[in-house]
């Protein structure tokens, strides 16, 4: 650690649990050679007993931030010096940044996908559909929210997270939201603008099909995936079938990152680059 620090004074890290082999290693990298900028990012595996510590030696050693896997992403927070507004809603951080001596937790899983979803279209206003409430289904809909969405529909199989998160986007944010248990086949409302899975469904199978009645997709929404592998679900090509436009979760993965580079250093980052260097470590390009 010390001869990394006097060759590259400004690192990040990872704190990820059995992530050896982590892509967004390759993809930050990429960022940091291409911008000529003086850092390096660097996967450290971290078991939960040792969250404390590892957050005070990088702390100690003056990194500039790092990112969190689960399982740190909650228990992180009282080790930091402070939220940043999303992420202290949704309860739960995978980006921090040192703001002079300072640990400041944020959430980028929302805002990458918000970004992404903002080169097709402002969700504001717009009439959504999100299955899911989980980690990645609560980031993405506070960060709705805090755009001015015009109403979320909640669709989840567990009615508790279901109802705490619809809780979360009415009274804390004051957004119009409602939510309906999701059994069998759903059939999108009449009006939906944009289609969102923020479920794992689909996460390294292709075939398997996210319970939706696609018969109720109509041409002009958008459909969003926030699953990364494979990049093109089976929702999303059933999707583009009919004329939707897609925003897939390579793209948010991306986005994730390209945030983290743009906190850390204050530099916004080529996103091509860290696409490709991100899609070439997953090996879907040759």
């Amino acid at each position: 650690m010390a001869s990394l620090s006097s060759f590259c004074p400004d690192l990040v890290g990872c704190l990820s649990q059995g992530a050896a082999g982590n892509p967004t290693v390759a993809m930050v990298e990429a960022a940091f050679r291409h911008h000529e900028l003086p850092g390096r990012y660097i996967n450290m595996e971290v078991a939960p007993s040792g969250l404390a510590d590892a957050v005070k030696g990088l702390r100690v050693a003056g990194f500039r931030g790092f990112n969190l896997s689960m399982p740190h992403k909650v228990t992180v927070i009282p080790l930091l010096d402070g939220l940043g507004e999303s992420a202290a809603v949704i309860g739960a951080v995978n980006c921090v940044v040192r703001r002079g001596d300072r640990l400041i937790g944020e959430n980028t899983d929302g805002k990458g996908f918000l970004r992404s979803l903002t080169d097709l279209t402002n969700p504001r206003g717009k009439n959504i559909v999100l299955f899911g409430a989980g980690g990645a289904a609560r980031a993405v809909a506070v960060e709705l929210a805090l755009a001015g969405a015009g109403h979320i529909l909640l669709v989840n199989r567990s009615p508790e997270r279901g109802y705490d998160l619809l809780k979360v986007l009415v009274d804390q944010l004051k957004c119009s939201a409602d939510f309906q248990l999701w059994e069998g086949d759903f059939s999108l409302p009449e009006g939906t603008d944009i289609v969102i899975n923020g479920t794992s469904i689909g996460l390294y199978d292709e075939t398997v099909r996210l319970p939706l009645d696609t018969k109720s997709l109509r041409a002009e929404q958008i459909v969003a995936d926030v699953v990364f592998s494979p990049p093109r679900t089976r929702l999303l090509r059933e999707a583009q079938a009919v004329g939707c436009r897609t925003v897939d979760g390579l793209s948010m993965l991306v986005n994730q990152g390209v945030l983290g580079v743009e906190y850390w250093t204050g530099l916004l980052p080529d996103a091509g680059i860290m696409h490709r260097a991100l899609s070439e470590a997953m090996g879907l390009v040759g």
